[in-house]
């Protein structure tokens, strides 16, 4: 069922509010846009499933607002961080509570960060047509072959769902994901702040000046890229922000010097906007620039260690029949290695249990790994 219009959308929600789940997807296109457009929300429950085409005019999303929010239905997604967002700047709320079946497929033996096309293959024994995936779904009128698409992709989450859980209580491996889906919910994953968003650019070799102006920059980009819902590429790219940020430029003529900026940049209000960004930072008392990430000197044997504890970690994931990922991160293991206590989630919990304490007991010497037969095994010492 495609939903077009509010009484019909009113009428289907008011049918699946005592449900105890429902699948949920989105589509959306943001290759042009900073803020996603999304086109289409996707429901099923049992027998009830339809496309809410977001697109409709005067169409009012209240009741599914209000079903999405509602603390007694569960949301399933997959793969769910970018729906999340969306939902956010939609409706100013993360649906909540949330499943997401990627998570749960990890600690029920179906690899790492699974694709859900896999994922249906592997539960429901159906090979997905995906050729709609691609499509333009802002286009209307919508094609029938689209609204198949796009309703199935629910359908079979429903399923996928129901099976999952019966693998987690099969297992008892409910706490396992616990913690990763409430960490779904906080909203401060998806609520931006322009002050921050200079951490995800690389600049080689910068001191605490260039960070001041690259932390400025990337503000002005930020709130730039929002007010224009424009890609930030569009507006400047990282490249042009690092060369921006070790190179300081003082004027229009500078600045146009930098090698990753369009032609003609740097003689509009744009580049004077930047100018005064750098500008900005460099009046700033030097104490409160950004500190320079902590250097650690290398340490004799650690990609040694690191590589033993790898082989500890698929050893028991395996026999745990859950993803290496879920358990421990390449940063876990590298914290493993060269500190003496570090505050990681693989020695925390149901991770500790089937990993951690025999990472501990490697490291120090407490346990070793050998290989017999052709199959590595963890053998205790002492």
């Amino acid at each position: 069922m495609l939903i077009t219009d509010s009484a019909a959308l009113a009428a289907f929600c008011a049918k699946i509010a005592g449900a105890p789940y429902i699948a949920v997807d989105t589509e959306f296109l943001r290759e042009r846009t900073y803020y996603a457009q999304l086109c289409l929300i996707q429901v099923a429950y049992g027998p009830h499933s339809a496309a809410i085409d977001t697109l409709a005019p005067g169409l009012d999303l209240t009741p599914l607002r209000a079903l999405l929010t509602d603390p007694n239905v569960i949301k399933v997604f997959h793969a769910c961080s970018q729906d999340l967002e969306i939902f956010f700047q939609r409706f100013g709320a993360v649906p909540g509570p949330v499943f997401d079946t990627q998570i749960a497929a990890s600690a029920c033996g179906h690899g790492e960060q699974v694709g859900y096309a896999a994922l249906v293959r592997e539960i429901v024994g159906l090979e997905l047509d995906k050729s709609s995936q691609a499509t333009n779904w802002s286009l209307r009128p919508l094609q029938p072959k689209q609204v198949t698409y796009a309703i199935g992709d629910v359908t079979h989450l429903c399923v996928v769902y129901e099976r999952l859980m019966v693998d987690l209580d099969r297992t008892g491996r409910h706490a396992w994901i616990a913690e990763d889906m409430t960490g779904l919910l906080d909203a401060s994953r998806y609520a931006v702040n322009p002050d921050m968003s200079w951490r995800r650019i690389r600049i080689r070799g910068a001191d605490r000046r260039a960070l001041a102006i690259a932390r400025s920059v990337a503000a002005w980009r930020e709130r730039t890229a929002m007010s224009r819902d424009l890609p930030r590429p569009w507006v400047l790219h990282d490249d042009a922000i690092a060369e921006i940020a070790l190179n300081a430029p003082e004027d229009r003529e500078q600045l146009g010097r930098v090698r990753a900026l369009k032609d003609g940049f740097a003689r509009g209000g744009d580049g004077q906007a930047v100018l005064n960004a750098i500008r900005q930072a460099l009046s700033e008392p030097q104490d409160q620039w950004p500190a320079l990430p902590e250097r650690r000197a290398p340490i004799r044997g650690h990609e040694a260690l690191v590589t033993l504890l790898q082989a500890l970690l698929r050893l028991r994931c395996e026999a745990n029949d859950v993803a290496m990922n879920m358990v421990a991160s390449r940063e876990d293991l590298d914290r493993l290695a060269t500190e003496e206590a570090p505050d990681v989630l693989a020695l925390k919990g149901w991770r500790r249990a089937i990993f951690g304490a025999d990472a501990l007991a490697l490291r120090e010497g407490r346990l070793a790994l050998t290989c017999t037969a052709g199959s590595v095994t963890a053998i205790p010492l002492g």
